[in-house]
């Protein structure tokens, strides 16, 4: 066996003690991981500072160093999703149906975990105790296998959660980071199919399509997100305008961050008036079509077709002029990831026009598709954002990382 071999092994061997573990020893081992989190975090930032000027020595862009970069504040924002998530209702063992047959036999469906998780995820060190976690409370093992950008964080707060497992009678390598962070570390973990239940990839659209196309174990698809907002010709502009900022300035480089606007020709004069001092305060730069440049002068650059299905991850953004909200939706259809899409109308009919039509993970009336989040949701936290329909859609909190079995209850019945 090789290093991954043993590890995959080595997990394999832990689910079964974790998948009994029962809610209050797993609380327990979640509430020593936050414990531990908060104790060591000077630790953690020194790990993190690492990672972060070997990414800035590197070039990489703000954008996203800003999703590398860990603060005090932002470990306190995970320690308190980690203790959200323990506050959460445990799903394991609850039966969703229960009925008798015109045979007697009683027949229920229960919650089980998955089993072992393997997550392959980029940039963004808050994945890790994020994924770990709610692994740990579904009764999931879980593998993961972060980008060298981060690799110092990763192993420091993987570290840490091991010694809180330890200390509360669970097997460490219920949580465990795979060393090696090279591409065929990435390959082996996709075909690891005598140990691995499930591959969730979290990141670029480039490493998402890579692992669906390449995986022979079942994957998860999560987090292409090429969002659209459409100001409708009854929006109020006001909020149009705020709602825009925040959709793609708040923080550009996650997936809920919009990518594209569209705009009904009827209010385009009015809205950019309203709309572009805000973005220009980050400096946007927005690709428009040939109508929106007639209204966007020297502020915009010509689009070129790639824009239409580009995730920037950036201070970009493509701009669209439309005739209305049947073109916005087709328009929607055809270039968007399934992710989170929004409409801005004042017009209840066509609000729900857009929900029924739009073909997404999270549609929303007159808010910020930067809502779509584990924690805004209530869940909690986060193991990625499926936009793909079997099993899972959406935020991916513990339910969906759970499946079922049957349990049947006889009195000698036989067929």
């Amino acid at each position: 066996m090789n290093a991954l071999q043993q590890q995959g092994a080595a997990a394999k061997a832990a689910s079964y003690p974790l998948s009994i573990a029962g809610t209050g020893k797993k609380n327990a081992a979640l509430e020593a991981i936050a414990q531990a989190l908060i104790r060591h975090q000077d630790q953690w930032l020194q790990a993190n500072a690492q990672d972060v000027e070997a990414a800035r020595a590197a070039g990489m862009r703000p954008a996203m160093l800003d999703r590398l970069t860990l603060t005090p504040e932002r470990i306190a924002g995970i320690v308190e999703g980690v203790r959200q998530v323990a506050a959460l209702p445990d799903p394991i063992g609850r039966v969703d149906k229960m009925e008798r047959r015109p045979n007697g036999l009683i027949i229920g469906r229960r919650r089980v975990p998955l089993g072992v998780i393997a997550m392959i995820f980029e940039a963004r060190p808050n994945v890790t105790v994020d994924a770990a976690v709610l692994c740990l409370k579904s009764g999931n093992v879980c593998i993961l296998r972060g980008g060298k950008e981060a690799f110092h964080s990763n192993r420091c707060a993987v570290e840490l959660m091991q010694e809180a497992l330890r200390s509360s009678g669970l097997p460490e390598a219920c949580i465990s980071l795979v060393q090696d962070t090279s591409r065929e570390s990435a390959q082996e973990l996709m075909h690891l199919n005598d140990y691995v239940d499930v591959l969730i990839p979290r990141g670029g659209a480039g490493l998402i399509r890579a692992v669906a196309k390449e995986a022979s174990v079942p994957v998860i698809r999560t987090g292409e997100g090429v969002c659209h907002l459409y100001v409708d010709d009854e929006a109020d502009l006001d909020m149009a305008a705020k709602v825009l900022f925040n959709a793609k300035c708040s923080r550009p480089s996650v997936c809920n961050a919009v990518e594209c606007a569209l705009v009904h020709r009827d209010v385009a004069v009015e809205f950019w008036k309203r709309a572009l001092p805000l973005l220009q305060k980050k400096s946007v730069e927005l690709r428009c079509d040939q109508e929106s440049l007639a209204v966007l002068g020297d502020a915009a650059v010509p689009a070129q077709e790639s824009d239409w299905d580009a995730e920037y991850d950036d201070y970009i953004l493509a701009v669209k002029t439309v005739g209305g909200l049947e073109e916005a939706v087709d328009f929607i259809n055809r270039h968007g990831t399934g992710h989170s899409e929004a409409i801005l109308t004042r017009n209840y009919f066509k609000a729900q026009h857009f929900l029924d039509a739009v073909d997404a993970a999270a549609v929303y009336v007159n808010a910020s598709t930067r809502f779509t989040d584990g924690g805004e949701f209530g869940l909690g936290a986060e193991i990625g954002i499926s936009t793909q329909k079997m099993h899972a859609r959406g935020p991916m909190g513990l339910e969906e990382l759970t499946s079922c079995k049957y349990i049947i209850y006889g009195e000698g019945q036989v067929r």
